[in-house]
């Protein structure tokens, strides 16, 4: 197998040397995703429930390169600044995501890059994995 960088002019560009996300075999491994708007320029207005839902449309924009849906996503990660917005992400989150949602870590930071206050990485695998 090799790995193949997959890159969407429909989200942010990496901000750094890594890609937006990496598939290997069925398995894509997404970097994480903020509320930047799609030319990267800023982070959107509107606080974290506006971030949240940027970063998971920036997500589902990268699934969508690799031939994936949310649907596709077994694991997340969510980072946070302060979680006292948990509740509200969690409520934007529940939104993209249904039954059985995908198995998810969420995580207090001190910081994130350019400002962010939400941060939404994904694994990713394609096809029926039921045996």
């Amino acid at each position: 197998m090799t790995r193949r960088r997959i890159h969407t002019d429909l989200a942010p560009a990496a901000i750094g040397p890594y890609s937006q996300a990496i598939i290997y075999g069925n398995t894509l491994f997404c970097s994480g995703q903020l509320g930047l708007d799609k030319s990267g320029a800023k982070i959107v207005a509107g606080g974290a429930e506006a971030e949240a839902r940027q970063a998971l449309d920036n997500l589902r924009a990268v699934l969508a390169q690799a031939a994936m849906t949310l649907d596709d996503v077994v694991k997340t990660t969510i980072f946070l600044t302060d979680l006292a917005d948990f509740e509200t992400v969690n409520r934007t989150y529940s939104e993209y995501f249904k039954s059985p949602y995908p198995a998810r870590s969420t995580v207090q930071v001190a910081a994130l890059p350019r400002g962010a206050r939400v941060e939404i990485e994904a694994i990713a695998i394609k096809g029926d994995a039921e045996a």
